[in-house]
């Protein structure tokens, strides 16, 4: 696996209490453990600065579009893992739970209890990106009641200010959870900007899986300077068109919602637990 890049400035170690300290020399494994974009340049800038894995989840696409397109872009140098960005509860009062390992596609907008434990049938690994951001995440008293259920938080996310940032580790100390970086990218130039290392070969997307869903040993990492700052602050600021209602209606035109509950993709199964009636166009909670 790759060397530690110089410009790799700030470190954040996690070993669970329960893990045997044995010092044994390993490779180690860079995940980018939360990326929106994929296509060649993006596979190129990966690989360029030293990331062996990149966690593949973008908005409001359905898992088999995901592992098809995750599949195209992996090769010996790097793994893609698909993803999903589950948005649970309606628009207004969502949260964000990032799920790896899916068997079967979950939707969007049903509830969180409902969602969970879909996830829990599944056994898939649920990790909390941007924990206790505006009205979009997981809130520390809701990590603490639903501990047990998750895999990890994100404690470094190159999206988020400093201060955010430094919130996101006190709500992982309080909570005892394991913490995990992406650079959460939206826009090409920023993967690679975070990333969370393992001190283990993890060959394939089935050993990425398992070493968030298993709590393996991980340094959160990221780079550093007036380059990194910035790319924080161009992603921070796309923060306005990605939150805008327009922006989700221009997803939905089509009326043939891909995430709804309502798709005929998800054969009815989760009709019960939709926070919607109808497309999403309506607009009615029920």
């Amino acid at each position: 696996m790759s060397e530690p890049d110089p410009l790799a400035v700030k470190r954040y170690p996690f070993a669970p209490a329960h893990t045997p300290s044995a010092n044994v020399t390993r490779s180690r494994t860079r995940v980018d453990a939360h990326v929106k974009v994929l296509d060649d340049d993006v596979v190129a800038l990966a690989k360029e600065r030293g990331i062996d894995a990149l966690v593949y989840a973008p908005h409001f696409t359905r898992l088999p579009t995901i592992r098809r397109r995750a599949a195209r872009f992996s090769d010996n140098d790097l793994t893609v893992v698909p993803a999903r960005e589950v948005f649970t509860g309606d628009w207004g009062n969502r949260r964000h739970i990032l799920v790896l390992g899916l068997d079967e596609p979950v939707p969007d907008y049903i509830t969180f209890e409902a969602a969970m434990a879909e996830f829990e049938r599944q056994d898939a690994a649920v990790l909390v990106p941007h924990p206790g951001f505006a009205t979009i995440s997981l809130t520390r008293p809701e990590i603490a009641a639903h501990a047990e259920r998750l895999a990890a938080v994100e404690t470094y996310n190159t999206k988020l200010l400093p201060h955010q940032n430094a919130r996101t580790r006190q709500i992982a100390e309080a909570t005892d959870q394991p913490g995990f970086g992406s650079s959460y990218a939206h826009l090409t130039g920023t993967v690679g900007e975070a990333w969370t290392e393992f001190d283990v070969d993890l060959d394939g997307v089935d050993a990425v899986v398992e070493a968030f869903r298993e709590a393996r040993p991980r340094t959160v990492v990221h780079r550093g300077g007036a380059r990194h700052q910035l790319r924080g602050l161009v992603e921070f600021a796309h923060l306005a068109y990605e939150n805008t209602w327009e922006k989700l209606d221009r997803q939905f035109l089509s009326g043939d919602e891909p995430t709804l509950p309502s798709n005929v993709a998800y054969e009815g199964r989760f009709n019960d637990v939709s926070v919607y009636s109808g497309t999403l166009s309506d607009y009615r909670p029920k």
